[in-house]
């Protein structure tokens, strides 16, 4: 088990499996990097990407373990510390084409991780 410096340090949440692609992600996560926890949620409410309300439920996650694991977390003074995008698995499907022949194409996933630390 990890020291409670170390928890205290950075809380993670993540979401994994999300059917969006990582390059369609990281354009909504690249908005909320090094931002208080405050603003990255109203940023997140007002973006008008479809991947916004998945990613603002991560960081809320992301904030509601820092008040779990330490009570003395002050919620106002959290700050996203982290937050990046990984590949997931692809499922690979086929599409009927012409002439009797299949397009193949693949329907990409994401692993969304959020960090958020509380500010010295």
């Amino acid at each position: 088990m990890a020291s409670t410096k170390e928890i205290t340090s950075e809380i993670k949440a993540e979401a994994r499996h999300v059917r969006v692609s990582p390059q369609k992600a990281r354009l909504v996560v690249d908005m909320i990097r090094g931002r208080k926890a405050a603003d990255a949620v109203i940023t997140l409410r007002t973006v008008n990407k479809r991947i916004a309300p998945a990613v603002e439920k991560v960081l809320k996650s992301a904030i509601a373990n820092a008040v779990v694991i330490n009570e003395d977390v002050d919620v106002d003074k959290l700050y996203v510390s982290s937050a990046y995008v990984n590949e997931g698995p692809r499922q690979k499907r086929i599409r009927p084409a012409p002439m009797g022949r299949a397009y193949r194409y693949q329907r990409r996933t994401s692993h969304i991780v959020v960090k958020v630390a509380e500010k010295a």
